[in-house]
């Protein structure tokens, strides 16, 4: 692993040498980046020069080069971002780990609205539900994030933004690949104005026969592959009455199933999965002066449905089971963005949740039939939220962003969370800043109120500290960024087990804290070439109670200590672009639960490292394209979560069309 730091350590500083004698002898100054604008941080547009938070950007062209990928590939090659089960098989799920937080540390928004799963343990948001066939960009926000966007932004924000309409009457673009594992992806999509009318549609589809999901310690071999499928539909429409109100009305469908298997090392011929998901919504902008209000309303539904029918294969517990979780979410907000000045901004907004579920599991097994339901007379919770923010951009090029937030809610009462961010440019070229902002996560309703349920459950409460400095070169080619973070929550979620009673419990009673750093480093070589880099290291302990007394231990499984990534674009003529993109992963601590011996089994999983090549050829003024796009190209061997198997070499190629 240090060997591998060394190497990308040393293309950093060659590249940052390069860069300094190419801004002493000038160069090309088209890039942007010092004045890139980005809406997550604030919630309205702003610099990235005049906000002190660490945000980072997927672009819409870097989207457009991963047509060969899911969204947990691309975000898994982003600085501080690790998904486990990203290179597993397409319908493993996909587990996001933000500076090494849990995941439900993490909320997921789309368009900047939070999405939840309320049927599951811990309500976060699963990711294969988003096609990246149908995402604009991406915004990473890092830190804690609760003061604007309320529970589970302990660790940071992934703000998805969806593709929306053109200037054009109509536009469009579709996409066709065929790779691996016989993996076919398609998708068509139109957009257009006329008017005070504009519209996008699009829709998506995937279907592989995948990989067998886990690794075979039998001595029969491996018979089945465990397939997966995507369909994808999302409808917007813009309403522009006048030139101060602007309506958003919204609707996004998914629905995904596949085969799964029982567990780590136990292969199964017949458990599936059936999932359903939707969002429907509307979104109002008005412009009241030089102010803006918004509004904003979402419904998020999800269904899901597991089935082992043991009829090929009997490897669970069960000769016959079926899970049904279902889930729906109220979520609105309304805020308003007040420019004072041109120094003083000021952000204040209401935001209300209520989540409710239905879930039920019938099971025939060695003990006879089981049956168990709740229904969303029990399944409920509500939330409100008060949060304000100012933002002050002096003239000295000092920034100060000042927030508070104060959370209502219908179990546990009131709690209240802060942001404090100071960030000062000097000379156009180095910003410094610190960031001290505090979060919280709202228990599910699984945690509250199922068979393991306590009513009495807090939130979980974390305070992050991280401060760094960015530099940006005169002309904007290079730039690089190091933060250090530190990142504690308290009375962390616990599922306790009561060996006198033999009762089960979830309660508050765990500590977490987290400290890490992360290295990043961009560089436009000439007009044609751009190179990237990053190094992260996160460690983890928690602190927990074993026979009355406190036992802290590191605790980050399936995360990596250490990361590195680097990324080298290059246009070697007007039609024809390559990328290489190399990443390193260290050592893992894991545990698995083993159905032999009934206990669970900590291991070390290896590190490794995934090599992957890109290229694209542009026809017809570049409106064609065909790209090819080769995956772990040396045939690693690797573990993502112990008793799966992930991809070997894989790839796929295909063409996308646009007019």
């Amino acid at each position: 692993m240090k060997k591998h730091f060394f190497v990308v350590a040393a293309v950093i500083i060659s590249s940052t040498l390069n860069a300094q004698s190419q801004l002493r002898n000038g160069g090309d100054t088209t890039s942007t980046s010092l004045d890139e604008v980005v809406l997550t941080a604030n919630k309205y547009p702003n610099k990235t020069s005049l906000t002190g938070k660490v945000v980072t950007i997927i672009t819409s062209e870097q989207l457009e080069r991963s047509g060969g990928k899911d969204l947990s590939q691309l975000l898994t090659e982003q600085a501080g971002l690790f998904i486990s089960g990203a290179n597993s098989n397409a319908g493993k799920d996909k587990s996001v780990y933000l500076r090494g937080a849990r995941v439900e540390h993490t909320l997921i928004t789309i368009d900047g609205i939070p999405v939840y799963d309320p049927s599951g343990i811990g309500s976060n948001f699963d990711i294969r539900n988003l096609p990246l066939s149908n995402i604009e960009r991406i915004e990473i926000l890092k830190g804690s994030q609760s003061t604007l966007y309320g529970s589970d932004a302990i660790a940071g924000v992934i703000n998805i933004i969806t593709k929306k309409s053109g200037a054009k009457l109509i536009a469009g673009n579709a996409l066709l690949s065929y790779g691996s594992n016989e993996t076919v992806r398609t998708n068509a999509g139109f957009n257009g104005r006329s008017g005070i009318i504009d519209y996008n549609a699009a829709l998506s589809f995937q279907n592989t026969k995948g990989i067998n999901e886990t690794i075979n310690q039998s001595n029969s071999p491996v018979t089945d592959k465990d397939g997966y499928q995507q369909t994808g539909i999302q409808l917007g429409l813009g309403i522009r009455p006048s030139d101060k109100i602007y309506i958003q009305p919204f609707f996004r469908f998914s629905t995904i199933k596949g085969d799964i298997d029982q567990g780590a090392f136990t292969d199964e011929l017949d458990y599936t999965y059936k999932q359903k998901s939707w969002q429907a919504g509307v979104k109002n902008e008005f412009n009241i002066g030089k102010s803006k209000l918004n509004i904003l309303y979402n419904y998020n539904n999800i269904n899901r449905l597991y089935t082992d029918d043991s009829i090929k294969s009997r490897n669970g517990y069960d000769t016959w089971s079926q899970g049904s979780y279902k889930g729906a979410e109220h979520y609105a907000d309304a805020y308003i963005h007040i420019p004072v000045n041109n120094q003083l901004k000021l952000t204040g907004g209401v935001d209300y949740r209520s989540s409710v579920s239905d879930q039920s599991y019938s099971s025939v097994g060695f003990f006879g039939p089981y049956k168990s339901a709740y229904s969303k007379d029990s399944l409920h919770q509500n939330q409100f939220g008060i949060y304000a923010a100012m933002n002050l951009n002096d003239k000295s090029a000092f920034n100060l962003e000042l927030g508070s937030r104060v959370n209502f809610h219908s179990e546990f009462g009131s709690n209240a969370v802060f942001n404090i961010n100071p960030s000062y440019f000097i000379n156009k070229k180095i910003k410094l800043f610190a960031n001290i902002s505090s979060a919280y996560r709202t228990p599910s309703l699984y945690q509250l109120f199922s068979e393991y349920g306590n009513a009495n459950l807090k939130p979980e409460v974390g305070i992050t500290t991280e401060a760094g400095l960015q530099y940006f070169s005169a002309d904007n080619k290079f730039s690089s960024r190091a933060v250090a973070f530190s990142r504690n929550v308290k009375d962390v979620i616990f599922f306790y087990f009561n060996s006198t009673t033999f009762q089960s419990q979830y309660i508050n009673q765990d500590k977490q804290k987290d400290n890490g750093f992360e290295l990043e480093t961009s560089y436009k070589i000439n007009k044609g070439t751009t190179i990237k880099a990053f190094y992260t290291y996160v460690t983890g302990e928690i602190t927990t109670q074993k026979n009355g007394k406190d036992t802290t231990y590191n605790n980050l499984l399936r995360r990596p200590k250490s990361s590195i990534g680097i990324t080298i674009g290059i246009q070697l003529c007007e039609n024809l672009y390559v990328s290489s993109n190399l990443m390193s992963i260290g050592k893992r601590k894991d545990a698995y639960f083993d159905n032999n011996t009934f206990s669970t089994v900590y291991t070390t999983l290896k590190s490794y490292m995934l090599w992957d090549i890109y290229a694209e050829y542009g026809l017809l003024k570049n409106k064609l394209k065909l790209f090819a796009d080769c995956r772990n190209i040396t045939g690693s061997k690797y573990t993502e979560i112990s008793g799966f198997n992930t991809l070997g070499f894989n790839g796929n190629g295909g063409i996308r069309f646009t007019f």
